[in-house]
């Protein structure tokens, strides 16, 4: 599950327990209601932090409730998974303030997604990849999957590396490739950098309707995808 919790100006949204966050239907469910509850709240000088408990950020979707019906209903139960998390997605690229991923754990596909599917991303160094494991597991990547990084990772050779060579990619490494804006040595101080550049976010007091409209025209192509629709806003702060 997950629990979200508000610090002054900063949002914190922190997968718990020591599992591996695996998004089958309840956690998604538990992610869109607490990404429903920051955007309700949302003022000018908000942020949003999203963390995890124990080893793993996110290892990705359910794929054991995708199977636990059987070969027959494999399919059309993961594409009920990727249903459910596109709206998450969605939901992140749209949201009225800065938003930052502190991975203190292994992000693996939908896990890798949703870190990259914030503005920034922070990561500790030891014990902790990012990894696209669908070309390892015998998985295409969904059209707002391939969108997203697309967008996320403009290096062509770093694109082929996560996407086609299936690269267990360390912090320091995602640095390098311009997927990750820092690393760390230590959970607690990813998360610490976390808090530090959300504050100095927050202090800039943004419009954050005006915020999200730009992410989203950044990321055209996957918003598209994701029924986003992007409009002109003029919220003069002169």
């Amino acid at each position: 599950m997950c629990t979200l919790e508000q610090r002054g100006n900063l949002f914190f949204l922190t997968l718990t327990g020591d599992d591996e966050h695996r998004f089958g239907p309840t956690l998604m469910e538990s992610i869109r209601s607490a990404l429903a509850q920051v955007k309700s709240q949302a003022t000018p000088g908000t942020a949003l932090i999203t963390t995890a408990h124990g080893k793993f950020f996110s290892n990705g979707l359910d794929l054991a409730w995708a199977q636990a019906a059987g070969a027959p209903s494999f399919r059309d139960r993961l594409s009920h998974l990727l249903d459910c998390f596109k709206p998450i997605v969605a939901d992140l690229l749209s949201l009225p303030m800065p938003t930052i991923a502190a991975v203190s754990g292994h992000a693996a596909a939908a896990g890798f997604l949703l870190a990259i599917s914030h503005d920034y991303v922070l990561m500790k160094k030891e014990r902790c990849v990012l990894y696209m494991s669908e070309l390892d597991i015998g998985l295409t990547f969904p059209d707002y999957f391939m969108a997203m990084l697309k967008s996320k990772i403009s290096d062509p050779a770093a694109r082929r590396d996560v996407m086609l060579g299936a690269k267990k990619v360390k912090a320091e490494e995602a640095v390098r490739m311009g997927i990750v804006e820092s690393a760390h040595d230590s959970a607690e101080s990813t998360v610490e950098a976390a808090r530090r550049l959300g504050e100095q976010l927050t202090g800039r007091k943004w419009h954050g309707e005006v915020y999200a409209e730009i992410r989203k025209a950044i990321h055209s192509e996957a918003c598209g995808l994701l029924g986003l629709t992007h409009r002109a806003l003029v919220a003069p702060r002169l």
